[in-house]
């Protein structure tokens, strides 16, 4: 399944923000900050990794279904990105 940036705008986001967050996460921990602090901040960054793979998997069903209404193969098989989903969790 080829991804397109434009198509998965939203999940490309949400991954630029949790590596600049992760950096965060590093830099608190370098620094010893508050480790409820970092905690909290490493939350922030497991969240946002697990909506960009939801998002992408969301785009993957979507991607298969225009290509079943179209009468074509899809790209991917429903049960190979139901491996992928569940990877995920």
């Amino acid at each position: 399944m080829e991804m397109d940036a434009t198509v998965l705008r939203d999940a490309l986001t949400r991954l630029k923000r949790a590596h600049g967050q992760l950096g965060g996460v590093i830099a608190m921990i370098e620094n010893a900050d508050d480790c409820e602090k970092v905690l909290t901040q490493l939350a922030a960054v497991s969240k946002a990794l697990d909506r960009a793979g939801f998002k992408i998997i969301s785009t993957g069903l979507q991607q298969c279904q225009v290509a079943r209404e179209q009468g074509e193969e899809p790209p991917i098989s429903v049960e190979r990105l139901e491996k992928l989903f569940l990877a995920l969790s």
